[in-house]
């Protein structure tokens, strides 16, 4: 049996990971909306099973491009210091853990599932310069894994949990994560593809390991957090409108199957009636089918053929327009996601469509921000670095999208009045480590430029004399 002590690791591996799974259906609903598997629009009653197929062609998916327009602007460059100097070790840290591409699988999973998580902890064969001290290992993490607790009186990490099947071992495996070091476990159960949460199930896997890192080592990126609100993913506002433009599609696709095209319709013809042989039961035979190559005709005295109106879909492509507009407006992504009628839109139209879009990526920018210099003072401890990130910035790319000739006039406008090199390559939007180069090489240039002067000006002079004395 667990220790069931409050604050014991026992006690928070079955907390959190009671918390966990109690989160798994949003999260489940969340990840469907994303990859575009909505609830499909209801059924009328008594419809065939074969409607289903109908249906599933009426989904359309929204929700990936509201939840990947701002993973486009989101850029990480490098790390300066708090004097703006590009900052190598952080360089050496991400570029060891391939950040530069997994940091968009993070904040993708961020906007699609509300939260994603980076672990820290020691690499099991890389090690420092020193040769003494592990390399930083840094992973992306997924909700569905992953979860923390935070301390409500000081907002502090209080613990973490990792929980996962191992399939290669065929047992379940967690780890509590806590200020002053982690408890690993395992339990052989596993009921439906879920990990089971009982006192019962689980068992201690090796002893307490401690670690001098001094926080628990799980950094939570959240998706624009509200106070005293659990986040939400990037389309959590929209998904209403989502279901109504399924339901529209579906009408449409609906009237355009059986009401577009002109039907036909028969009058004074005597249908012959025969008897199910499976259920009984007396049926019409129907002996107009429509085709292209069919002819119909009727032995009926009476008989009158002729075409119903076809079904005006106009206002139905309206009504889709305008609730795709409404998505993009409450979700602040940009119109031009959904150009319909802009056609030949100024560079100016464009930025005015990105103003609120932009305002939202740089909340996710201050968000996401704050997080990774969270994580780099824990690969700085894990690295035995004596280093405050927290005076530290992390440099974003410019999420605008602006023509290089308006960046280099802007550049050369801001030189003219004394900005300097480094800034101006930084507004430009270079990284850290080409901002360093692009000084250096213009300080070298200069050197060299500035040594060869005295030269240049005194050759010419000397050659001047000689060519005055000797008459050439």
């Amino acid at each position: 049996m667990l220790d069931d002590t409050p604050g014991s690791p026992d006690w928070w591996l079955l907390r959190l990971g009671r918390r966990m799974r109690d989160r798994r259906k949003d999260l489940d609903c969340w990840w469907d909306y994303y990859r575009g598997k909505h609830p499909l629009p209801s059924l009328p009653k008594n419809a065939a099973a074969a409607f289903l197929e109908f249906q599933r062609k009426s989904r359309t998916n929204f929700c990936r491009p509201v939840a990947d327009a701002p993973v486009h602007r989101l850029q990480v460059l490098g790390v300066t210091d708090a004097g703006g100097a590009a900052d190598d070790d952080a360089l050496r840290w991400w570029q060891a853990n391939k950040l530069d591409s997994r940091q968009k699988l993070l904040y993708r999973t961020v906007m699609a599932q509300a939260q994603a998580y980076v672990i820290v902890g020691p690499h099991p064969t890389r090690v420092e310069p020193d040769g003494e001290t592990s390399s930083p290992l840094v992973t992306a993490e997924h909700p569905r894994q992953v979860i923390v607790e935070t301390d409500p009186a000081t907002g502090d990490r209080a613990a973490a949990l990792k929980a996962w099947w191992d399939d290669v071992s065929r047992i379940g495996r967690a780890t509590v994560y806590l200020p002053e070091g982690v408890q690993r476990y395992k339990t052989p159960q596993r009921a439906g593809g879920i990990l089971p949460w009982g006192p019962e199930s689980w068992e201690p896997d090796g002893d307490f390991e401690e670690h001098n890192l001094g926080a628990v080592p799980v950094v939570p990126f959240e998706c624009r957090p509200d106070l005293m609100e659990d986040p939400q993913p990037e389309f959590a506002g929209v998904l209403d409108i989502q279901d109504r433009i399924n339901l529209g599609v579906l009408n449409r696709m609906t009237a355009a199957r059986y009401s577009a095209f002109r039907q036909g319709f028969v009058t004074g013809h005597k249908f012959r009636k025969r008897a199910d042989p499976t259920t009984g039961l007396e049926v019409v035979e129907q002996p107009f089918v429509p085709s292209p190559s069919a002819l119909w005709a009727s032995e009926g005295e009476n008989t009158r053929f002729g075409q119903l109106d076809a079904t005006d879909l106009s206002g139905f492509l309206k009504e889709h327009e305008s609730d795709v507009r409404d998505m993009l407006v409450l979700s602040h992504t940009p119109a031009y996601y959904f150009a319909s009628d802009l056609v030949n839109i100024s560079a100016d139209t464009v930025n005015a469509l990105d103003v609120n879009h932009l305002a939202k990526v740089g909340e996710h920018q201050s968000t996401f921000g704050e997080a990774w210099e969270d994580v780099l003072s824990l690969c700085a401890r894990q690295a035995g670095i004596d280093r405050d990130y927290s005076q530290s910035e992390v440099r974003w790319a410019d999420p605008r999208r602006l023509n290089p000739s308006v960046i280099a006039d802007a550049a050369t406008k801001k030189a003219s009045i004394g900005y300097p090199l480094a800034i101006l390559a930084e507004d430009m939007g270079e990284s850290p480590q080409r901002v360093r180069r692009i000084t250096s090489e213009a300080a070298g240039a200069a050197l060299l430029t500035a040594a060869a002067l005295p030269a240049a000006s005194g050759q010419p002079a000397t050659q001047a004399s000689a060519t005055d004395r000797t008459g050439l």
